[in-house]
């Protein structure tokens, strides 16, 4: 009885957090990628106008060293070679600190860079954050953004296990 009452639960803040997402709509496609500048694991100041001639995919995610987190970061690290080649850089966010970023890429071998958007003001730009009320969380949501800084394409629902191998097809269908 007590395992029906939690379920029950659950799905109820499930239910209250996707209300929230979908309060706080993001950019969409076609519109300018809004602007920022956050600090990496490496305690150094980067701003998305740093890729300007670059296509950025620009992921955001909930939490380092969680299961999700880490299957997605290690398959844009499997990958990051084929991103290259399509002039693509990776930027993840989450409202976690850099300190905590710093420690998950050594942890998992991870060379590209993760954002701290500790205050959660870089997410909720996007769309893309989740107030707990005790803790604010990052969504999992991908912007794909081309080398103008224009949204063209973004993701609000990933597979972690499939999403690294849907951008890069994205950007060949892009980059035709």
């Amino acid at each position: 009885m007590m395992a029906i009452g939690v379920a029950a639960l659950l799905l109820v803040v499930l239910g209250a957090v996707s209300l929230l997402n979908s309060a706080n709509k993001g950019p969409v496609v076609g519109t300018a990628a809004p602007q920022f500048t956050l600090n990496s694991q490496e305690q150094k100041s980067v701003s998305l106008a740093d890729f300007r001639a670059k296509w950025v995919v620009l992921y955001f995610y909930p939490k380092d060293f969680t299961s999700g987190c880490t299957i997605e970061a290690h398959n844009f690290q499997r990958d990051l070679g084929a991103y290259e080649k399509r002039n693509a850089a990776i930027l993840g966010v989450s409202t976690q600190d850099e300190k905590t970023h710093q420690a998950f890429c050594t942890k998992e071998g991870l060379s590209f860079r993760l954002l701290a958007d500790t205050k959660g003001d870089v997410s909720k730009k996007y769309g893309s954050l989740v107030n707990l009320a005790v803790v604010k969380l990052s969504s999992r949501h991908t912007f794909l953004i081309d080398p103008q800084g224009v949204i063209r394409k973004v993701w609000t629902s990933v597979s972690v296990n499939a999403h690294s191998a849907e951008i890069l097809r994205a950007l060949d269908e892009l980059q035709k």
